[in-house]
C-alpha cells in the first residue's frame, strides 16, 4: 500500500502549490494485465507521474489522456485493448492480451471529498475498507468516479448518492469485505446501464520482528520496501534503537513478557521470532498463543528448536491447539536455498505473503490456469 501513500503525499504537495492534477484508476480488467483493478497513478499538469497503472506500456498515452481530462475538467473513461497488436496508441505485440478500463478524475482542491481526499482517509484507517468507484462502459455517458468508502460496519464516508443506489453500493461493499475480494456490478437506472467497481482494501501487513540483530535489520528493510508496517522489539537497547533501523520502523525496547503491551494486534499482524535467544523467543511465543487474530507466527531456527519449544510448552501446561499449529511456521520460510540474511529475509516474506493470500507459493509455470483469477472479474447484474 506504499503506492497510495506516495500518491497522497504528492497530492498534498501539488495542492500546496496550486498545481492541477488528475487521478487515474484502473476500474476493470478483462484478460491479462500487469496491474489489476485498483491500480492508480497521479498525473500533474506538467506531466509528472506518481504511481502506475501498468508495467509502463500504458503510461505514455495515459499521460496524454490525463492532461486532456484536466483541460476539460471532466471525468473520462478510457479503454485500452492490449490484445490488439495493431493498436498504434499503446504499441504492438505487448503480449498482455487484456482489455483495461481506466477512469481519469481531475481533482478539485475545493472539494473535500475529491478522490485523493478519500484516499487520504483510506490510508489513515487501520482496518479493511471498500472503495466504491462508479463509471459507465458507455464512454459517452457521465463518469461519476470515486464516491464512497465503506467499513465492515457499513458506515460510509464520501459523496452519498440517492438511496436506491446507496443501498446497492452498501450491499456490494458488504460482499467485498466479507469475501476479501473486489467486486464488479452492473445495474440500470431509468433505462441507463451503469457500472460499479468495489475495491477490497486491506491495510498494510504489520510485520513484528522479535529480535534486533543484524539479520533483523535486513528483514526490516525488506518489509519496509514492501510497504509493510514494521515493528522491531528486543530487550537490548544497544540493538533496538532508531540508529540501527529504518526511520519508518517502530522500535520497542521491552522484556519478552511485555512485548504485546505496546502493539495493537489485528488480522494482518505477523510475528517473526528471531532474537537468537531461546528463552526470549519462548516467552513471546507463550503470549502469541493466546491471540486468535494473529495469522502467522514464524520461528527462526532448526526443527530441533521448535520441538524443544513444544516439549517445554507441554511441560508448563500450554496446550497447542490445531489452530496454533496451523499458524506456527517453524522452521520459518520457504525452501529456496537461502543462505545469506537477505536471502533468508526473502524466504520469510514470501512465506508470509503466501499465508496471507492463501496461495500455494508454487512456481507460476506449474499453473494451468491464468496467473490472476478471472471468476470474480465479471460484472454481476444487480437490481436497484
Amino acid at each position: 500500500m506504499r503506492e497510495l501513500e506516495f500518491i497522497s503525499a504528492q497530492y498534498e504537495n501539488l495542492r500546496s502549490q496550486g498545481t492541477g492534477c488528475v487521478l487515474a484508476t484502473v476500474v476493470h480488467v478483462e484478460g491479462s494485465s500487469y496491474r489489476r483493478a485498483g491500480a492508480r497513478m497521479l498525473v500533474d499538469e506538467f506531466g509528472n507521474i506518481t504511481g502506475a497503472i501498468s508495467g509502463g506500456c500504458l503510461e505514455g498515452d495515459a499521460l496524454r489522456k490525463a492532461l486532456h481530462a484536466l483541460h476539460q475538467q471532466k471525468n473520462k473513461l478510457i479503454t485500452y485493448d492490449t490484445s490488439d497488436e495493431d493498436d498504434a496508441v499503446i504499441g504492438a505485440q505487448l503480449g498482455c492480451n487484456g482489455v483495461i478500463q481506466v477512469i481519469f478524475e481531475p481533482l478539485d482542491y475545493q472539494d473535500n471529498l475529491n478522490p485523493c481526499e478519500l484516499l487520504k482517509s483510506v490510508i489513515a484507517q487501520k482496518h479493511p475498507l471498500a472503495i466504491a468507484v462508479q463509471f459507465n462502459l458507455d464512454r459517452s455517458k457521465e463518469q461519476t468516479g470515486t464516491v464512497l468508502l465503506i467499513d465492515e460496519n457499513l458506515k460510509y464516508y464520501g459523496k452519498q448518492p440517492e438511496k436506491e443506489l446507496l443501498d446497492l453500493i452498501l450491499e456490494q461493499a458488504q460482499l467485498t469485505l466479507a469475501n476479501k475480494r473486489s467486486h464488479f456490478a452492473e445495474f440500470s437506472i431509468e433505462g441507463e446501464t451503469r457500472n460499479l467497481f468495489i475495491q477490497n482494501y486491506q491495510p498494510p501487513v504489520k510485520l513484528i520482528i522479535v529480535g534486533a540483530g543484524n539479520d533483523a535489520q535486513i528483514l526490516a528493510q525488506q518489509g519496509d520496501l514492501l510497504g509493510w508496517e514494521v515493528i522491531v522489539t528486543d530487550g537490548r537497547p544497544t540493538h533496538a534503537n532508531k540508529e540501527r533501523f529504518t526511520s519508518s520502523c517502530q522500535v520497542i525496547v521491552t522484556k519478552p513478557e511485555q512485548t504485546l503491551e505496546n502493539i495493537q494486534i489485528d488480522q494482518r499482524s505477523c510475528f517473526v521470532l528471531m532474537s537468537h535467544n531461546y528463552n526470549y523467543d519462548l516467552a513471546v511465543l507463550k503470549l502469541l498463543l493466546a491471540e486468535e487474530q494473529i495469522p502467522y507466527i514464524g520461528i527462526l531456527g532448526p526443527m530441533k528448536k521448535y520441538q524443544r519449544m513444544q516439549n517445554d510448552l507441554n511441560t508448563e501446561g500450554f496446550e497447542l491447539t490445531e489452530e496454533n499449529l496451523r499458524k506456527i511456521h517453524a522452521p520459518i520460510g520457504l525452501e529456496i536455498g537461502a543462505e545469506t540474511p537477505a536471502e533468508i529475509g526473502l524466504s520469510i516474506l514470501a512465506e508470509i505473503q503466501s499465508v496471507l493470500t492463501q496461495t500455494s507459493a508454487r512456481p507460476l509455470r506449474e499453473k494451468s490456469e491464468p496467473i490472476h483469477e478471472k471468476k470474480n472479474n465479471q460484472f454481476n447484474e444487480v437490481k436497484v
